[in-house]
């Protein structure tokens, strides 16, 4: 093997280990805990407020009630890492759906949903149906979704460092030939 082409082959190769044993940033965040808690029974709150194990941007909260009723009054809003969502009036008695998504400071979305009962209303409007179906997992566990264009991006990358060895290897035998 000739020296031009040895030290291609060791260059391409200390790149592929550099590129492909660095991890991805992993800075998703969690939801941990939630006011009213997920499952829980409580009285009309005045807002709902989501605390994530990060700071988040771009925060939307959706309330909805059992016939499928909004009861956000306004936008969400964050600060760190804590979200709060006014809630719309008093909560009539009934299952409300918590449905949140925010982004994680590595610009991946991340989202999920709960549910808690409101109990002792004062509100003429009580609610007697059921509540809607639909996923209804705790806060810390709740639903996420990273996107999952992270893992297709290192795929990708790993594919070009290939190539860029191939090239190398082809165009120091050229070279050698020449």
């Amino acid at each position: 093997m000739s020296r031009a082409l040895a030290r291609t082959a060791a260059a391409g190769a200390a790149v592929a280990l550099v590129a492909l044993g660095a991890a991805p940033a992993s800075a998703h965040t969690t939801l941990k805990s939630a006011d009213p808690a997920s499952n829980s029974t409580v009285a009309p709150p005045s807002k709902i407020v989501l605390t994530y194990a990060d700071p988040v941007m771009v925060p939307q909260v959706v309330l909805t009630d059992a016939s499928g009723g909004r009861h956000e009054a306004g936008k969400a809003q964050a600060v760190d890492n804590t979200v709060t969502e006014t809630v719309s009036g008093t909560l009539p008695n009934g299952v409300y759906t918590v449905g949140w998504r925010v982004v994680a400071t590595d610009g991946h979305p991340v989202k999920g949903s709960f549910t808690f009962t409101v109990k002792g209303s004062t509100s003429p409007q009580a609610q007697t149906s059921a509540p809607a179906p639909g996923p209804s997992t705790a806060p810390a566990a709740a639903g996420e979704d990273s996107g999952g264009s992270s893992g297709w991006l290192w795929i990708g990358l790993g594919a070009l460092v290939v190539a860029l060895i191939g090239g190398g290897v082809a165009w120091s035998r050229r070279a050698g030939e020449g």
